[in-house]
């Protein structure tokens, strides 16, 4: 199989996922019916280890970008660095900078697993994605745990990418839009206007969107027409974001489902619900679950 080992492959009647575990934690292949749902990590792209040509990467121990590069937290000032050349910003944490672990293995289940000891950053932490697969798509399980020696705010999210074609649609419901600051940072949340408004289904923007819709229902779905096939993402409640990224100019776009807002951590308003921040004490964990339901488009 192109890209994918085929040790590394699921399959359950008509989907077969592969996943890239030394880059990043990622999955590298979504197909079903022989139709590409998310963007295929190519050869080259392997060979690279280029996690940002992959299908989907996993986002620990926070999703998006810390602005300044710290946060104060605990009664002290945390200090993280820039991963992602030229971004001056620290962007969706280490956890996709990092080889992955195979940890369990079986027909219909691979289990990925990274730890993170402090260092040069904050955190330490034990990552878990758990990529099952049926006949009615793919769930990933992702858990994280504190296993440093202070309570620390935390947060985790997926990160697919998707073709761009020329007639995909987009469908899901949110609350709120987060304004974009420059240096791609999430600011101030407004209500949702019309014209942002994706609830019942429209094409991508024609215009740059890097935003992040607050208080999102937990679903949304991705038609490609052209292919005859969708997508249906459903995630657990405490992803509570969800992150559109789609430049004009790019052949993809990302629709990534969050548990944090969008700088959120350089906010420090650790106690609002709204902003998604999870304070894990030593030992503890969090977990959610994100579906992926491919389905056929009737002409």
């Amino acid at each position: 199989m192109d890209a994918i080992s085929e040790a590394l492959t699921l399959r359950a009647g008509a989907l077969e996922v592969g996943l890239a575990p030394a880059i990043g934690g990622s999955l590298g292949v979504m197909r079903w019916r022989g139709i590409d749902l998310m963007r295929r990590l190519s050869d080259d792209d392997h060979d690279a280890g280029n996690v940002l040509g992959v299908a989907m990467f996993p986002m620990v121990p926070y999703a998006n970008r810390i602005a300044g590069n710290a946060f104060d937290f605990g009664a002290r000032r945390w200090q993280v660095l820039p991963n992602n050349p030229p971004e001056k910003f620290n962007v969706h944490g280490s956890g996709w900078k990092q080889p992955w672990t195979v940890a369990r293995s079986a027909a219909a289940e691979i289990t990925l697993a990274l730890e993170v000891v402090a260092g040069a950053e904050p955190y330490s932490y034990r990552a878990e994605q758990v990529f099952a697969v049926s006949e009615e798509g793919l769930g990933v399980a992702m858990t994280l745990i504190n296993t440093g020696p202070v309570p620390m705010p935390f947060g985790f999210g997926l990160h697919p990418w998707f073709d761009r074609d020329r007639d995909v649609t987009l469908q899901f419901s949110a609350r709120r839009f987060h304004l974009e600051e420059p240096d791609g940072v999430s600011g101030d949340p407004i209500t949702l206007p019309p014209e942002l408004d994706f609830s019942k289904g429209r094409p991508l923007p024609d215009g740059w969107r890097n935003n992040d819709y607050g208080g999102w229902a937990g679903e949304a779905a991705i038609r490609f027409p052209s292919r005859g096939a969708g997508l249906r993402i459903a995630a657990d409640p405490i992803f509570k974001h969800l992150m559109l990224y789609a430049d004009p100019a790019k052949p993809y776009f990302c629709l990534e489902p969050q548990t944090n807002a969008s700088g959120a951590f350089a906010r420090g308003r650790w106690n609002d619900p709204d902003e998604g921040v999870i304070v894990l004490a030593p030992g503890e964990r969090a977990r959610g679950v994100v579906l992926f339901r491919p389905f056929a488009l009737t002409s």
